[in-house]
């Protein structure tokens, strides 16, 4: 309810007073002295309000014991507007707003040790890290889910996709960029809505195996070495036939941002999570907590993620999903495909170096999963920023460490 304030209440009883005065022809003389003796205002200090006026006088504001309401509306904080920009449904953060509309894509990025550095990882506005194959320690891939990709300069290096990225994509009504995979995504790739391309990114010279070569441009990209000229993420697009804005598949928006900070230690089941090790031997990822920016800065192969698109500037996120998920081999190859229709009641959010347990859930292939509140039943708020998603295989979840 909106309320009066008791500076209101003193100036509307002096405005009746001075009014009553006019109107019987009282002069200055005429007012009563107060209990301090005071009867002119001149020379005393004030700010020029009449409220200060009356205070130096000596009268008191009605004391009430409940502020006064002055409507039955309730009062909502006005919405900040910037011209030109709007609040990304990915991140909430502001950006231009000719990406209103604009599907995003999902990249597969090779996580094997010797496709780092990865190239414009920093600028995803959603990374998912799942288990790749259950062979060679369980090594994993990332799929990063980008807004802005007409501004690409080199993302990657791009690898092959397996049928649970279909799944995740579709979730973003995103296009998938991959290099190929096995046949069990064929059945997704024929899925009405997808949208994937696969091979023909730019190739760079950097001195490694031609799996390790492959990238992502918004332009075309001209080898200087080879002299071969690769088309860009434009024209791909372009030339597909694929809708760039959201098309009928599109679930709607898949967060729900908090209005402020949020913070998770005023939850009654939060527990401090500042340093995170996931159950994945091949290159031990973990998460570990810089609270003086704020986010989680994530490590693999025994050192820090750096983007050298972004100054070398370590990987870090502002939310952090954690997804206990169970999953079908498919052949001795290690090739898989997790459960991720359906719903689980193992998971966290973590944000502020704080954690609360989710459960989570995804209706259909092209639905979004949402995540709740484990406590309270609540879908969960997220804090404006990044955000980190991670499929720990339910095999191994006892395996998760959250310190």
């Amino acid at each position: 309810m909106k309320r009066i304030k008791k500076k209101f209440v003193s100036v509307l009883l002096l405005g009746i007073l001075i009014t009553a005065t006019m109107l019987t022809g009282c002069s200055k003389e005429d007012i009563p002295e107060n209990a301090a003796g005071i009867t002119d205002t001149e020379g005393l200090e004030t700010d020029g309000t009449t409220q200060d006026a009356g205070e130096a006088l000596g009268w008191e504001p009605i004391p009430t014991s409940e502020p006064l309401e002055e409507s039955g509306e309730e009062a909502t904080p006005e919405e900040e507007i910037r011209d030109g920009m709007y609040r990304s449904e990915l991140t909430n953060e502001w950006i231009d707003e000719s990406l209103r509309d604009q599907r995003p894509i999902a990249v597969m990025v090779d996580n094997e040790s010797t496709a780092l550095p990865h190239y414009g990882v920093n600028s995803a506005d959603v990374v998912y890290e799942l288990m790749n194959s259950t062979a060679n320690g369980r090594i994993t891939r990332l799929m990063v889910i980008v807004k802005d990709w007409a501004n690409i300069e080199q993302l990657g290096s791009v690898r092959s996709t397996r049928p649970t990225n279909f799944l995740l994509a579709a979730e973003w009504n995103a296009i998938l960029c991959h290099d190929g995979g096995p046949f069990y995504n064929d059945e997704y790739i024929a899925k009405p809505y997808t949208n994937n391309l696969s091979g023909g990114f730019a190739r760079f010279s950097n001195g490694k195996a031609t799996e390790f070569t492959e990238y992502i441009t918004a332009q075309s990209y001209t080898n200087p070495t080879k002299g071969k000229t690769y088309p860009g993420l434009v024209q791909r697009i372009e030339e597909s036939g694929y809708s760039k804005t959201y098309n009928e598949y599109y679930p709607g928006t898949h967060f729900q941002f908090a209005a402020g900070e949020l913070d998770l230690s005023e939850e009654a089941d939060a527990q401090p999570a500042t340093e995170i090790a996931f159950p994945f031997p091949h290159n031990s990822s973990k998460l570990s907590y810089n609270a003086s920016a704020g986010e989680y800065e994530y490590y693999e192969y025994g050192k820090a993620h750096t983007d050298p698109l972004d100054g070398d500037a370590v990987t870090g996120f502002k939310n952090v999903i954690i997804q206990s998920c169970s999953f079908t081999q498919y052949d001795e190859n290690g090739y898989l495909i997790y459960h991720v229709v359906g719903s689980g009641d193992e998971g966290y959010y973590l944000t502020n170096g704080q954690a609360i347990p989710i459960t989570w859930s995804k209706e259909d292939e092209t639905a979004v999963t949402v995540y709740r509140n484990r406590a309270t039943g609540e879908e969960i708020e997220l804090n404006t920023g990044k955000t980190y998603i991670v499929l720990v295989p339910s095999d191994t979840w006892g395996e998760l460490v959250i310190q």
